[in-house]
């Protein structure tokens, strides 16, 4: 599975509504699931950035679907990552001879 991180931003919409946040973070891992994506990790932050993400996937077609889905809300704005462990950064750097 391939792992990503997200940083995200509230909208607007999102912040007015706010005390919805741990209630949409419930509808977020329970979508999550529909797109073979595992909510790893949430926590809400202080700075730049209101929410950060880590999540794993089976291919970034999975995880894009399922990013699609949940900023169509309205409540976020959203920049993933794709992450890489040691290992795999290990193998992508064999790859250079």
């Amino acid at each position: 599975m391939a792992t990503y991180v997200v940083l995200t931003s509230f909208t607007d919409q999102g912040i007015r509504n706010i005390k919805d946040t741990i209630k949409r973070s419930d509808a977020v891992k329970d979508a999550a699931g529909k797109f073979g994506v595992k909510v790893r990790e949430l926590f809400w932050t202080m700075g730049s950035y209101d929410l950060v993400g880590i999540f794993e996937a089976p291919d970034d077609e999975s995880f894009t679907a399922f990013g699609l889905a949940i900023g169509a809300g309205g409540n976020i704005r959203t920049q993933s990552l794709r992450a890489f462990s040691r290992e795999e950064m290990g193998k992508i750097l064999a790859k250079l001879g």
